[in-house]
């Protein structure tokens, strides 16, 4: 079944990031799949959302650090609607540990969090940069972290994880042009459930309190504010690749 409508598959889109992506595309006219590992009633929720806003949708389960899975997810699209436009691969786990604690990761660690992080987004990468060479044209967009970038964030391991998306990112993006850009974004602290619930309800206060004092925009991120930049590196930036956007209200450059 072929479609006029674009179409965008979004990883990891059951909550957070992934679902203000997947309605803010469906509100800009894209088709979406709706990617999930868990939850199965919040991604059928967020379906119903893009539906609402004249999209077609697949919901459908996959663990990303399976290649079979991702191999799925981009057969669903191909088969209902010809084609995958765009490919935001934000799916993501962490472990909360604190830097200095060096016995607080082992091996097994590290090994789940690139397994999602890192290789999750490689193969997904893989599976739909076919339909996109066939097209000529394509958009994958990384969501990272500013952990990536500054080594702080929920532990060394996921902080490690995304630094290598981020060096992924500009390699897939040299040798996936022209047809396929390659970018990503890096929010900082993201207001929500997830950070909420493993921080802590007095510790995720206090981050964004220390936080707006201590940023250029006093401000932190909610997860609409990171889907206008994806859509942006999905719909728009046409001569934009392997780029890396912060989206942290200018905490990384802190103040004098």
């Amino acid at each position: 079944m072929s479609n006029d409508r674009p179409v965008a598959l979004i990883t990891g889109s059951s909550s957070g990031i992934g679902a203000a992506s997947a309605r803010l595309l469906a509100k800009r006219g894209y088709n979406v799949v709706i990617n999930y590992s868990r939850s199965a009633d919040a991604a059928e929720a967020v379906a119903r959302e893009c539906e609402a806003l004249g999209a077609a949708t697949i919901v459908q389960q996959a663990n990303v650090a399976e290649d079979a899975d991702c191999r799925a997810l981009a057969q669903a699209a191909e088969d209902k609607w010809g084609r995958i436009d765009a490919l935001v691969n934000n799916a993501g786990t962490t472990r909360f540990c604190a830097h200095e604690n060096l016995e607080g990761l082992s091996a097994q660690d590290f090994q789940e969090l690139y397994a999602v992080n890192t290789i999750g987004a490689y193969q997904m990468v893989r599976a739909v940069a076919p339909a996109m060479q066939a097209a000529g044209k394509g958009s994958v967009v990384n969501v990272a972290s500013i952990a990536g970038v500054m080594g702080f964030g929920s532990s060394v391991a996921y902080a490690a994880s995304k630094g290598a998306l981020i060096t992924m990112t500009k390699s897939l993006a040299r040798a996936l042009g022209p047809a396929i850009r390659v970018n990503a974004v890096c929010p900082g602290f993201v207001r929500g459930s997830w950070l909420a619930e493993g921080l802590g309800e007095k510790r995720y206060n206090a981050m964004i309190e220390r936080l707006e004092a201590n940023s250029p925009l006093a401000s932190v991120c909610t997860p609409e504010d990171v889907a206008e930049s994806i859509a942006y590196f999905a719909a728009g930036a046409g001569v934009t690749t392997g780029e890396t956007l912060l989206l942290d209200s200018g905490t990384h450059l802190g103040r004098l």
